[in-house]
């Protein structure tokens, strides 16, 4: 472990010397991590990107891409694309970046299953911003608006996300 690691404990996520509130996936914590299970996947997961939306917030770090109004990501483990983003029209089961909540208004991406994906195993392990305290996700970590937006402005090229 590093000091640049984020942490999920009970209390939420340790980064930076701080606890970050935070919900997670409502099938809990697996370390058998399926596609539509709702579960965070147990493990070591490096952050590999952030997304966000230009057209609601400023570019958080240099390096974020912006979400674009076809932008998505697949979730069909039959697909070629399976746990990759990809743009409309596109034909198979897919998520929408773009979308009318603020709940991926800012995006910070993990490895989970990424970039060789193994069918089935899950897709997507975001960090977002959550609905309200404490509703679960489908196996992401939510945070706060303000303390999402303060984690992003802080993660390293290092820093990784560890789910024990």
């Amino acid at each position: 472990m590093t000091p640049d690691d984020m942490v999920l404990t009970p209390r939420g996520v340790r980064f930076l010397g701080r606890i970050w509130p935070c919900t997670i996936g409502k099938g809990g914590i697996s370390g058998r991590k399926r596609e539509g299970d709702g579960a965070t996947p147990r493990g070591v997961h490096r952050i590999v990107g952030i997304l966000y939306r230009p057209d609601r917030i400023a570019r958080p770090v240099s390096w974020a891409k912006p979400i674009g109004p076809l932008d998505l990501w697949s979730d069909d483990p039959t697909d070629e694309d399976y746990n990759m983003m990809v743009r409309a029209p596109y034909p198979h089961s897919h998520e929408r970046l773009r979308r009318a909540d603020p709940l991926y208004d800012l995006v910070i991406l993990t490895d989970w299953n990424w970039p060789y994906a193994v069918r089935g195993r899950g897709s997507a392990i975001f960090l977002h911003q959550y609905r309200r305290p404490g509703y679960p996700t489908e196996g992401c970590v939510a945070f706060s608006r303000c303390h999402l937006h303060a984690i992003a402005r802080r993660i390293k090229y290092r820093t990784r996300l560890i789910v024990g």
